[in-house]
């Protein structure tokens, strides 16, 4: 198109997106799009009742346009609106947010489509948006601030990616503010100061003293959990011997959702920084995640996960700068241990989390000698834009879904581009190749098996002491039916993180398919007390150890529980079908063995068993015939 034949208009457009779309498609990727679809279905319709259009709407993203500003952001409330009412029949970890951002600006049209900095600045809105809620841009608030009873916060001057000036940001609030009779007096030119009460006036000075205080003083404020004494008795899981701690996701202060797996990152290498210090006990990052974005308090933080130690915080990125603050509270008597606030350079990230590991450290009277391991970091990652797409990567591996374990593998290998002597970033990669093996998404499984052992074994060259790699080959050799080796590495690397939940379950299973069941179950108990909300795969692989020592009620129980977090896991399934069948529970044996064929059409027995690594054939032998009985093939 040339310059003279570009077609320019006025409109208002909306745009609207899902909060955690990635994690809903991670976890339930069927009901996510039949929800997703039934929700733009109903938001179309408000669409066109407030006389909008839809441009596009590709996955879990919304574009329209309205001829009419006032229109455009009625239909946002109402969208809201109905959302929250469908979100509330539905369990939590189901339900489905949208952001939405709405802007009055100048767009090129093309056909049915639309661009420019118009929509551009709409889409940042959106991202500034929180879930649930509406941001609009100044030109917006301008058309409706008298027309529509809402209430408006003013965000201020909001830098936005490609848009050269800062956009006035303001965020609807649905329901009218008393407090917008200031705002008014200033349009009809009334000098409200000189006429309010002198009392309202000392009050007004408190909370204008109040917010300076919670706005540059942040180790001054009240934690965000309240907090009170916690009884030892009360307690879900009894007290380790050693001091104990739960570190909850670190809170995304930036105002762009896009940095979650900033604060993420971080929080993680806290925990993994903590975890190596063998006189402490750390929850793993499974189950402190359990609590991101929920309002819970520490009381009841520490009585479902065993701890006596909380530590919360929030991270703050801004350009080339952060800010973390972070407090420790002992649950137990209901006191903040220590609070603290950083400003740094993000040059010196791998500094601050040294400081704060340290801190914390000396907080709960570990000798900071003993915890110099925790201090460890990997030194090949040379550069900050390394270090964030390793952090970005393993935000899109914890997904476990084979779109994002691509994303997870590309940002990986970009990252060891540019940093190649990270041993994490070839850790990485090698974990992206095993669960190729179990989605069937590689070459072959062989070729994603050997190619996994290949780059875990690389991260070991550049740094022998990192527990993670040693525990992934542990499972790998296994795999492979190389016990011995299996078992080794599995030794090597429990012993390098003596509170790497992981690292003990991989082991566990290593243990278990070397003819070693007795020994493997403390290790999977283990596991799972360090991580009380861990993964399917912790209760699946306890279930095979206890199955073959015969205790088949207990398999039973660890099969379920596997199941109640991954309720289509194949080989739960398989491995249930089998126990009922060797308990004689024909009944419910066949019904487990109908899940199989449900999740599988096409399973097969011969299959089946090739892949079972087991060093006793006794115990494939047994496995296969009960199979048989409950009728599969």
């Amino acid at each position: 198109m040339t310059t003279q034949e570009v077609k320019r208009k006025l409109v208002a457009i909306l745009i609207a997106d899902v909060k955690g779309y990635s994690r809903l498609m991670g976890e339930d990727e069927k009901g996510t799009v039949r929800t997703l679809n039934a929700y733009k279905e109903a938001m179309n319709g408000l669409i066109q009742h407030h006389h909008g259009r839809v441009v596009d709407a590709p996955g879990d993203n919304v574009l329209s346009e309205f001829g009419s500003v006032v229109d455009a952001v009625e239909c946002a409330v109402k969208t809201q609106k109905e959302m929250r009412t469908r979100n509330a029949e539905l369990p939590e970890n189901q339900r489905m947010e949208f952001r939405i951002g709405v802007n009055l600006g100048d767009v090129i049209e093309e056909g049915d489509k639309i661009y420019g900095d118009g929509v551009n600045i709409a889409a940042r809105l959106e991202s500034l948006s929180e879930a649930g809620g509406i941001c609009i841009s100044g030109t917006a608030y301008d058309q409706v601030k008298n027309k529509l009873s809402l209430g408006y916060e003013y965000l201020g001057k909001q830098s936005v990616k490609n848009i050269l000036e800062p956009v006035r940001v303001y965020r609807i609030l649905t329901k009218p503010r008393p407090t917008s009779i200031v705002s008014r007096c200033k349009r009809t030119g009334v000098n409200y100061w000189k006429r309010v009460h002198p009392v309202f006036k000392v009050l007004v000075a408190l909370l204008a003293a109040a917010n300076v205080v919670w706005q540059f003083y942040p180790h001054l404020r009240p934690s965000r959990l309240p907090v009170e004494e916690v009884s030892k008795q009360k307690m879900a899981l009894p007290l380790p011997d050693k001091p104990s701690i739960a570190v909850l996701p670190f809170v995304n202060m930036s105002g762009d959702p896009k940095q979650e797996f900033f604060s993420d990152g971080i929080t993680e290498d806290i925990i993994t920084a903590l975890s190596k210090v063998p006189m402490l006990f750390v929850i793993a990052r499974n189950s402190t995640f359990t609590y991101k974005g929920k309002s819970v308090n520490v009381k009841q933080i520490s009585k479902e996960l065993g701890v006596q130690y909380v530590l919360e915080g929030s991270i703050q990125r801004s350009a080339d700068r952060v800010r973390i603050t972070a407090q420790l509270i002992d649950a137990l008597s209901g006191r903040h241990i220590w609070a603290e606030r950083y400003d740094r350079e993000l040059k010196d990230i791998f500094v601050l989390q040294d400081e704060v590991t340290g801190n914390i450290l000396r907080a709960m009277q570990v000798k900071i000698m003993e915890g110099e391991q925790a201090l460890h970091r990997d030194n090949g990652i040379r550069n900050l834009n390394c270090y964030l797409k390793l952090l970005e990567a393993q935000n899109y591996f914890n997904g476990f879904d084979i779109e994002g374990n691509k994303l997870a593998r590309r940002l990986g290998e970009e990252a060891l581009a540019m940093c190649p002597e990270s041993s994490s970033a070839y850790n990485l990669l090698a974990t992206t190749y095993m669960m190729d093996y179990w989605y069937g998404s590689g070459k072959s499984p062989q070729e994603s098996i050997e190619k996994a052992i290949e780059l875990a074994q690389k991260a070991i060259a550049l740094d022998d002491s990192y527990a993670s790699p040693h525990g992934l080959l542990s499972f790998l050799y296994s795999i492979k039916e190389e016990h011995e080796k299996a078992l080794a590495e599995g030794k090597r690397a429990v012993s390098l993180d003596p509170n790497g939940a992981d690292v003990y379950a991989w082991y566990a299973t290593s243990l278990t398919f070397a003819k070693r069941p007795e020994e493997a179950i403390p290790l999977f108990q283990k596991a799972i007390r360090l991580n009380p909300f861990g993964p399917a795969w912790y209760f699946f692989n306890l279930g095979n150890a206890v199955r073959i020592t015969g205790r088949y009620e207990e398999a039973v129980s660890a099969y379920k529980k596997a199941l109640q977090r991954s309720p289509d896991n194949l080989f739960a399934h398989v491995f249930l079908a089998a126990t009922y069948s060797r308990m004689g529970r024909e009944k419910e044996a066949r019904a487990e063995a109908a899940e199989v064929l449900r999740i599988n059409p096409e399973f097969s027995l011969d299959y089946f068993a090739k892949t079972l690594p087991y060093k006793d054939q006794e115990v494939t032998k047994s496995l296969i015939d009960a199979l048989h009985k409950a009728g599969l093939k």
